[in-house]
Parts: structure tokens; sequence; C-alpha cells
């Protein structure tokens, strides 16, 4: 018989005395990072961003742009809440839209757990 490796740090080993169970893995749950539409910034700008945070091409910038118009919404990624915070942060920091005046700052974008 070869000798198990020792369970990794991401694992949580079931224990019963007198019985010996699989490890069970703990499993980080997922957030998404939602874009909110705004009538502040246009479609160059929002592909300009999409392309500059994600490096998104500019036909899925587009396409992301259009439903976020259309829907009041997008989900921009799915993933732990850390990176979704990270990528939050660089939608929030990338600045108004040069090309309309009343732009005060950048869009917005919310975290929300994925159900």
């Amino acid at each position: 018989m070869s000798p198990q490796p020792p369970p990794s740090v991401t694992t949580r080993p079931t224990t019963i005395p007198g019985r010996i169970e699989e490890a069970t893995p703990e499993v980080e749950p997922l957030w998404q990072l939602v874009l909110l539409d705004d009538d502040d910034h246009t479609y160059d700008y929002v592909i300009e961003m999409l392309g500059a945070v994600f490096g998104y091409a500019v036909s899925k910038a587009f396409a992301l742009a259009r439903i976020v118009d259309t829907e009041g919404r997008v989900t921009l990624m799915t993933a732990s809440r850390d990176a979704c915070e990270a990528q939050q942060g660089q939608v929030h920091a990338y600045g108004p839209d040069p090309r309309i005046p009343r732009s005060k700052g950048s869009m917005s974008a919310i975290l929300e757990p994925l159900a």
C-alpha cells in the first residue's frame, strides 16, 4: 500500500471514531462584479475602460456596453471576493468621461454574491 499524501491546506478531513472518510474540499464562495448604467459615460468610455481594466477586446467591450445600456447592469466577472474587489477598485479609479462635461467620476460597479 502506497503512503497517502498529506491533506492540502484547502481540505478539511472528516473524522469519525473507527471510520476514515475522504477529505472534504472547502469551496470559496463566488462573487460577481456588476457594472451599473448611468448617463454620465459614453460607449467609447465604457469600451476603453473595459479594455484597460479587463483587457477585453473592442468587440467584447462593445457587447458589454450594449448590455449595461439596455438592461441597466452587466456582470463583468465572477470570481473570489478578493479578485472582484481588486477589479472593482480599478473600475472606480478609472475616472470621469472627458467627453461629457457633467461626468464627475468613474462608473459604479457593485459586488454581489453568486446565488
